[in-house]
């Protein structure tokens, strides 16, 4: 049940790409630059990203890459997807052999296998759109505090640490 550096790197290279795109190309290079991933490694994953159709490669001066749909119609699973980051928590859990399992393994089995339901619904509902509004709301409340964010630092800001959840959290997990 681990996310691995390949998925964290495509969210963060995606909410990159929206934030800076504008409707205009975005070269690997400069994400690379700004997100501090090698370059090599941001071209494997959009050779990725564009096989699952989530971005299209604009060729040519002033070429890069673009969002493939809106940033409200590209969830963080399909980007996990595109990748190949399985992050069920469950996929490894295995009975005894002769099938004979005991009660706790079963309540365990089920326990997971709900978690694995919720997140893969959390990160179906949560967009780049999501993300993205939920870092500039956070930049303008710290700007409004006091904290003098211009609105260069402000696009810069979303990478920074956003202090709560995008949405809010989950209840109890039903067995």
């Amino acid at each position: 049940m681990r996310l691995t550096s390949k998925g964290r790197y495509a969210v963060r290279a995606m909410l990159d790409l929206t934030a800076h795109s504008n409707g205009n190309p975005v070269r690997l290079q400069e994400i690379s630059t700004r997100q501090s991933i090698s370059l090599h490694y941001l071209e494997q994953l959009f050779r990725k990203l564009r096989n699952g159709r989530v971005v299209k490669s604009v060729r040519g001066p002033g070429g890069g890459y673009v969002l493939a749909k809106s940033m409200d119609e590209i969830a963080v699973k399909d980007i996990l997807d595109c990748v190949g980051e399985n992050i069920n928590p469950a996929r490894d859990i295995v009975g005894t052999e002769d099938g004979a399992n005991t009660v706790e393994f079963e309540l365990s089995k089920n326990y997971f296998q709900n978690l694995g339901i919720i997140m893969q619904e959390y990160l179906q509902t949560t967009s780049l759109g999501d993300l993205i509004r939920k870092a500039k709301s956070e930049a303008g409340a710290r700007s409004s505090m006091g904290e003098g964010l211009t609105s260069e630092s402000s696009s810069a800001s979303l990478g920074a640490p956003i202090g709560q959840s995008v949405r809010a959290p989950i209840g109890e997990v039903n067995q």
